[in-house]
Parts: structure tokens; C-alpha cells; sequence
């Protein structure tokens, strides 16, 4: 991470010792030689990777890092081949947000894989396509763009975890058609994360759509403002914050000292759906080493929906319509590797289409 050392008073120390030795060694006597602390682990590199709205200014990133660090994810360091671009707050602003870029454009001429050699994320949190939505490039070609900004993370890094947003609404003056475009791109992004997620390098869906007003939390139809970047931020925090609670401790994660982090994934699937409804369930698999006293998922439904029942699980639902899952008493502990499954009904809008979630999870750290 880039941050200036804080001045410590182990120079002191050494200052007084270093003067003891030589007092002491023409007596024949010596000094112990001071403990060398272990190395610290390298911190967990996050790649926000975009266009103008993550980068020219993407205020949303400040306000991400420092809810992160707030919150004790202090061994991140978000990179990028560009620089902080201001935002009035302190953070860590590097980036891979260039302004006016095309992700088609980024696929076809290759410019990724340069990108991520010089930056070698462990983590891309990507929200990329608003021009290519603005130029009336279908959702089949930006989505093929995706599929192969993808290959090119995992040939980086194998077990590269990737969060795609649902793009943020669009309205500009200059586009009538914009608003139904990225409706419609959207509601492609679940379908195609499904089929492109692993195990190993999971694609998690972040909703950024719901919610999101181009009149109160854009200055132009399209650019976040202030009261935009905090809605952003908001969404991303929970995924981010469980895919950084899943990397490894030998990647730099901010997991259990000495031992293997309490992760986990969840996986959602609609059961059957009919008009004004659906029913879906969420899959909770501990994913790390040891076994799990308990799980907490969270759910974002996509398209306005809300949950309103749910089994094998204990709801609590926020006003925007997050919903967080706790385990039942009996289905809690977790084996390395099991799974525990709990459904529900949502509402959803008539016009809603067809039922996503994006979904995440973290295992409780055993008591002790």
C-alpha cells in the first residue's frame, strides 16, 4: 500500500543500543542482536477498471477506501496505471479508469494484459460499457468484449476474483434511446457472470442499476455526483468486502493471523417465477479451510424486487431493499467445503423481467 511510514520509536531503540555495543564490546562483552520481525504479507491489490465514471473524477472510489479502512480492511491497496484525480478527500487513488474508453475497444486492441502486468491486481471491481451503450454497440458484442477482458485477468492471475456492475442508469440529452439500452444490457449481465463465474475465479454481479437516479444522483444524466458516488459505494462495499475476506493470507488478505481466512461463496438461483414475483434460493458454501460456526448472506435483488419471506434463514431487509440472511440454529456450522442452502419469495415490479440477485456471503470466525 502507499502509504509514508509512521515514525516509530524503535529508531530511538536502536540508537541507544547501537551506543550500549560500543560501550560494552571493549569489555569483551556483546550485545543480542535485536529480533528481525517477519515480512510483512503483500496487501490485497484492487483494480477498480472503467471509463470516466470510475476515473475522471470516480469519486465513489474515495468514499469506497476509506468505508474499507474504516472498517479494518486496512491491507488493500487499490491500483492502476492511473493516478489519484482529486475527490477533496484522502484515499488511495490509483486506477484504471480512462475516460471516454470503449471496453470493446480495450478488448479488440488488447490493452488490458499490459495494464494488469503492471499492476497485478488480486481483485477487479469493473464497471465498464457505458460508451459502448452510448454508441449502439449490442449487448452481444460488449458482453464478448467481457468474456475476454475476463481470460485476460485469469491468464494474470488464476484465482483472480471479479465484480461486474450492473451499469449505473444513463439519460443524457444528447440520447433518448440511452435509458432503455443500458435496461437492456443489464439485464444480460446475470445470465452471462453465471456462465462465466468458476469456482476458482468467481464472477459476483454487483447491482448498481436499482435505486440509482440519473435527476438527483448524476450532474449531467450519466457522471455520478456526490450523492451519487455515496450510492455507488455502497453497493460495492459488501461484495468487496466478502471477496477480500476470501483471498488467501499468503495473498497479502486480511484474514485470520497465522491461518486460513473464514470464506465462503453464494450462488442464487430462481426457483420459479410468476407476475409480480419469484421464488429463488441462495446457496452458502464455506470455501475455507476450517470449519464455520455460522454464515451471514446478502442479497440485492435486481429490478426493484424485495425480499418478503424467507426459510432456513433469519431475514433483516434495508430500506433500499438489501436483504441480509443469517443461518438458522440448525444449518449454521459448516464443514470445509459443505454447503447450506435457504429460499425465499420476493415482489418484484411487473415489468421487472427476468429474476437476479447479486449475492455474497462471510463465514463467523470460530470463538477463541
Amino acid at each position: 500500500m502507499r502509504r509514508t511510514p509512521h515514525s516509530s520509536p524503535h529508531l530511538r531503540v536502536m540508537s541507544v543500543l547501537g551506543l550500549l555495543a560500543a560501550l560494552l564490546l571493549p569489555l569483551g562483552m556483546t550485545v543480542a542482536p535485536r529480533a528481525t520481525a517477519a515480512p510483512a504479507a503483500d496487501p490485497v491489490r484492487v483494480m477498480p477498471l472503467g471509463d470516466s465514471i470510475t476515473g475522471s473524477p470516480g469519486c465513489w472510489r474515495a468514499v469506497l477506501w476509506n468505508r474499507l479502512v474504516d472498517s479494518g480492511y486496512t491491507d488493500i491497496d487499490f491500483v492502476g496505471t492511473l493516478p489519484p484525480q482529486g475527490c477533496g478527500q484522502a484515499h488511495d487513488g490509483d486506477n484504471e479508469g480512462h475516460g471516454g474508453e470503449l471496453v470493446t475497444n480495450v478488448a479488440d486492441q488488447n490493452l488490458l494484459p499490459g495494464r494488469l502486468a503492471s499492476t497485478r491486481p488480486d481483485i477487479v471491481v469493473m464497471h465498464f460499457g457505458t460508451n459502448d451503450v452510448w454508441s449502439s454497440i449490442s449487448p452481444d458484442r460488449i458482453l464478448a468484449a467481457y468474456t475476454k477482458l475476463v481470460a485476460q485477468m485469469r491468464a494474470s492471475n488464476p484465482d483472480m476474483r471479479i465484480l461486474v456492475a450492473q451499469l449505473i442508469p444513463m439519460n443524457p440529452s444528447s440520447c433518448a434511446a440511452c435509458a432503455q439500452r443500458v435496461v437492456d444490457f443489464n439485464a444480460r449481465i446475470p445470465g452471462w457472470a453465471r456462465a462465466t463465474g468458476t469456482d476458482r475465479s468467481p464472477v459476483t454481479v454487483v447491482d448498481q442499476w436499482t435505486g440509482f437516479s440519473t435527476a438527483t444522483d448524476t450532474y449531467d444524466g450519466v457522471h455520478p455526483d456526490a450523492s451519487g458516488d455515496d450510492k455507488i459505494a455502497a453497493r460495492w462495499f459488501p461484495p468487496l468486502a466478502a471477496a477480500l475476506d476470501a483471498v488467501p493470507p499468503d495473498s497479502g488478505g486480511p484474514g485470520d493471523p497465522g491461518g486460513d481466512p473464514v470464506a465462503c461463496t453464494a450462488r442464487f438461483r430462481a426457483v420459479s417465477t410468476w407476475q409480480g414475483g419469484y421464488q429463488g434460493e441462495v446457496t452458502v458454501t464455506n470455501t475455507s479451510a476450517s470449519a464455520v460456526p455460522g454464515w451471514t448472506a446478502t442479497v440485492v435483488p435486481a429490478n426493484g424486487a424485495r425480499l418478503t419471506q424467507v426459510w432456513n434463514g433469519t431475514l433483516t431487509t434495508a430500506a433500499d431493499g438489501t436483504a441480509t440472511v443469517t443461518n438458522a440454529a440448525w444449518n449454521g456450522t459448516l464443514a470445509p467445503g459443505a454447503s447450506a442452502t435457504f429460499g425465499f419469495v420476493a415482489s418484484a415490479p411487473a415489468t421487472a423481467g427476468t429474476p437476479a440477485a447479486t449475492v455474497t456471503c462471510a463465514g463467523r470466525a470460530p470463538a477463541g
